[in-house]
């Protein structure tokens, strides 16, 4: 199993606090919870559950077509994204798979679990923030189609996370447009997963599956609506591959809260405004003050931060200087009940890597006090 963050549950019990009283850095989730309008009517939900979920989600399908102006047939949705990105190389079963990393973890997962797929990495480099060149991307995306045992359609696949969990990096419209050209004219599947996307959604591609038959887009509503423990997340895919992808899917994925609250949370957009308007305020708050700390913060688009920890003289180990673990900080943290996602288990990424999510103003104010707390006792080591 890969470690994810999040998992309050298990923290909860290996240091004898009670789960509401973490502050969970680790979950990059909206700040100010779930919408309004859902908390305040959900309890008359109730009296439905007794019956089983429509097994096509049509309500809430018609509803994000309806909101970005798309075929309701080209929409499938699932328990979470991370469904549909374990259906999508089962159903495809391509040769080879391509991933950026560092990235998310359950794309090289989904492919390894499904006949043992061979994945190809393409680091993304730290000297340049782990900002993505689409020339050099699409370089080699050729390099990568070019074995002439690869000529079948379904034969190659690549995802894409954008904006990129863990590094916060956004591709413009116009370069993943670009990169997804590039997959048409190679004949090879882009999955371009926009689980973040809601934090920029100027640059979503979302509308453009219908022009590009090589193009699937994946969106998730638990992390800007706060919906994680109900799981709703759907895909758009070219129409020629939802009927092939409704055979492999497993019935009554999405449950009957899910997509009730799918349906009230598209649209909301007073909840939207301030939700961009609090994640912006706190980003400045926490930039301004990771520079007075001392902490290397990697350019961020999104809710949550790419930190790199070094103290500025890293005390002598028995390993020497270079033998500093992040794990130490995130140890002093978990004694305060903060738990942060340590990064060392992503590919491309090391032990001095930690991930912080943006939350609300006292809660950054309390991460920040730690973290200075712990920088000075570094120092002095």
């Amino acid at each position: 199993m890969i470690i994810h963050g999040g998992n309050i549950y298990g923290f909860a019990e290996e240091i004898g606090i009670d789960e509401k009283k973490i502050i969970d850095f680790s979950a990059s989730i909206n700040p100010l919870g779930i919408p309004k309008i859902i908390r305040n009517e959900i309890g008359s939900y109730s009296r439905y559950l007794a019956n089983y979920p429509d097994p096509d989600a049509k309500k809430l399908r018609h509803k994000i077509a309806g909101y970005y102006g798309i075929k309701p047939d080209t929409i499938l949705c699932g328990n979470g994204s991370t469904e549909l990105i374990y259906l999508i190389p089962r159903v495809l079963k391509p040769k080879k798979v391509l991933i950026p990393v560092p990235t998310f973890s359950e794309y090289e997962r989904a492919c390894k679990t499904s006949n043992g797929l061979r994945v190809t990495s393409y680091e993304l480099k730290k000297a340049n923030d782990f900002g993505l060149d689409p020339d050099k991307f699409i370089s080699a995306m050729k390099r990568f189609s070019s074995d002439s045992k690869l000529k079948t359609q379904n034969s190659k696949l690549i995802f894409l996370c954008n904006p990129n969990n863990p590094t916060g990096r956004l591709l413009k419209r116009n370069d993943v447009l670009q990169i997804a050209g590039a997959a048409k004219k190679l004949k090879c599947y882009l999955v371009v997963d926009e689980a973040f996307i809601d934090f920029c959604p100027e640059d979503s591609v979302i509308n453009e599956v219908k022009n590009n038959p090589y193009l699937i887009v994946l969106r998730s509503m638990t992390k800007f609506y706060a919906l994680s423990g109900l799981r709703i997340g759907y895909g758009v895919f070219p129409e020629h591959l939802i009927p092939v992808i409704k055979e492999y899917k497993e019935p009554w994925t999405v449950n009957s809260l899910a997509q009730w609250t799918g349906l009230i949370a598209i649209g909301e957009t007073g909840y939207r405004d301030k939700t961009i308007g609090l994640i912006k305020k706190e980003k400045q708050f926490l930039e301004n003050n990771f520079k007075k700390i001392g902490i290397k913060f990697y350019p961020s688009d999104v809710n949550f931060y790419l930190l790199k920890i070094i103290p500025p003289n890293p005390p002598l180990t028995k390993g020497g200087r270079g033998d500093f673990k992040t794990n130490m900080i995130v140890q002093r943290l978990n004694k305060k009940g903060i738990l942060v996602r340590d990064c060392s288990n992503f590919k491309g990424l090391d032990n001095t890597f930690i991930r912080v999510a943006v939350r609300s103003h006292r809660e950054n104010t309390i991460l920040l006090k730690e973290l200075a707390e712990i920088s000075k006792k570094i120092r002095k080591s």
